[in-house]
């Protein structure tokens, strides 16, 4: 502690031998707490989960600092007890659990041009979610006005996209191979939503097990798919990211540096499901109950639709320019309804200074997003649904800098996904 105070390191609260502040977190909601010290400690404040230290950003101006300025300093993960278990920490496999590293740098290349580049020759990612919410409004219109809960079935659509993208396959939402990958990937969810709490350091040993199991029987969903592609894949034709990934472990045969080898492949497969699904389909499902809460939003939205798309095709990003209002309500749903308030776990990969506080090589740091997205010197109406946070004085759509809903930064894998919401 003396020595963290001649560093200036973030103040916080007092510790407790063993467990640190570990009472003084919410559980439930860790958010929450994150909101109460650094209303106490200020925009950067620290804690002490157990024996890990964690430094909280919170606020636009460090956070931009941190992740904007400063991204390689804030640019690594934290080797997490949960994430060890399940295998991630060997060999800094995947991108989003990976180590800050050439590997990493190498495959967050590969998967932004992969995903930048599927029109060339293959169905685009907007063809492929156009499709595909043809089928989910034709599940709903089945239901012939009787009541439901849609949580399966939109998970299941944007499942089904990045199915195509990956595997090269859509499935009918009963098919058995798709219902076993959707048990399969009920571990996906629940390693990013353990990860970014406080406690993620001390609970962990209450999801080994089943997480564990589950992950396994993924890896070998996975293997198996992988093994189909290699006796059917054609090298001058690659159908999805398998397919490229393979030409690209081609390509790098004997380079015993390459990252391209099949256990990669595995970790970047599991990681698109986990980058897009959980946070599109909580997107989706929230401005479902936006627009029942609030018909004149719904209405306004649905009449500049029509009349700048009409009824009769389905609407493309080349219309978002005259879609103002309606982008507004889009990002006003990933806004107010704060889809990750913690973001991933971040970890200092170097010696650091941050508005005047030293962050130490290997800190845990986590961004307080939920700070960003109710920050009320940014927004007009931070507590309300109020597309207009996101309009002009013309009604012209205007992007704040403080949206990130996912975070940003070199890490910021997940941002790729922000069509699947449009």
């Amino acid at each position: 502690m003396k020595r963290r105070k001649r560093w200036n390191y973030p103040p916080g609260p007092g510790t407790l031998p063993f467990i640190g502040n570990l009472l003084q977190v919410d559980v439930t909601n860790p958010s929450k707490t994150s909101q109460k010290l650094a209303k106490k400690f200020g925009k950067a404040f620290s804690v002490q989960v157990g024996w890990i230290d964690i430094v909280v950003l919170s606020g636009y101006e460090i956070i931009k600092e941190a992740l904007c300025q400063k991204p390689e300093d804030f640019s690594d993960r934290p080797i997490l007890p949960l994430t060890r278990e399940l295998g991630y920490a060997k060999n800094c496999e995947g991108i989003l659990f990976a180590k800050y590293s050439l590997s990493w740098k190498e495959q967050r290349r590969f998967c932004l041009s992969t995903l930048r580049n599927f029109g060339l020759g293959k169905k685009s990612l907007e063809q492929r979610v156009t499709e595909e919410a043809g089928f989910l409004c034709s599940e709903f219109s089945a239901k012939q006005g009787h009541p439901f809960n849609p949580h399966i079935l939109i998970k299941n659509a944007v499942s089904n996209v990045i199915c195509t993208m990956t595997f090269g396959d859509r499935y009918e939402y009963k098919d058995e191979t798709f219902l076993e990958l959707m048990h399969l990937k009920q571990v996906r969810p629940a390693i990013p939503a353990h990860s970014q709490s406080f406690i993620s350091a001390s609970t962990w040993w209450l999801e080994v097990t089943f997480s564990w199991q589950l992950h396994h029987e993924f890896l070998d969903f996975i293997r198996k798919t992988v093994k189909e592609h290699k006796e059917s894949r054609d090298p001058a034709f690659a159908r999805d990211l398998i397919d490229s990934f393979l030409e690209e472990m081609e390509k790098n045969k004997g380079n015993p540096e390459t990252s391209f080898n099949e256990t990669n492949l595995l970790h970047i497969a599991l990681d698109m499901f986990a980058a897009g699904t959980e946070t599109s389909s909580t997107t989706l499902r929230w401005g479902l109950i936006y627009m029942v809460l609030y018909p004149d939003i719904q209405k306004k939205a649905q009449k500049e639709i029509d009349n700048v798309i009409g009824r009769d095709r389905p609407p493309t990003m080349e219309d978002q320019v005259n879609l103002p209002y309606t982008n507004a309500v889009i990002h006003e749903i990933q806004r107010y309804g704060d889809i990750l308030p913690g973001a991933l776990p971040h970890m200092a990969y170097q010696d650091t200074e941050i508005q005047g506080y030293f962050i130490p090589k290997g800190t845990i740091v986590i961004i307080n997003l939920s700070s960003l997205l109710k920050d009320e010197a940014v927004w007009k109406k931070q507590h309300q649904f109020y597309p207009e946070n996101f309009l002009d004085s013309d009604g012209q759509f205007v992007r704040q800098e403080a949206f990130l809903p996912f975070s940003t930064g070199k890490s910021k894998w997940r941002n790729s996904w922000e069509g699947l919401y449009q």
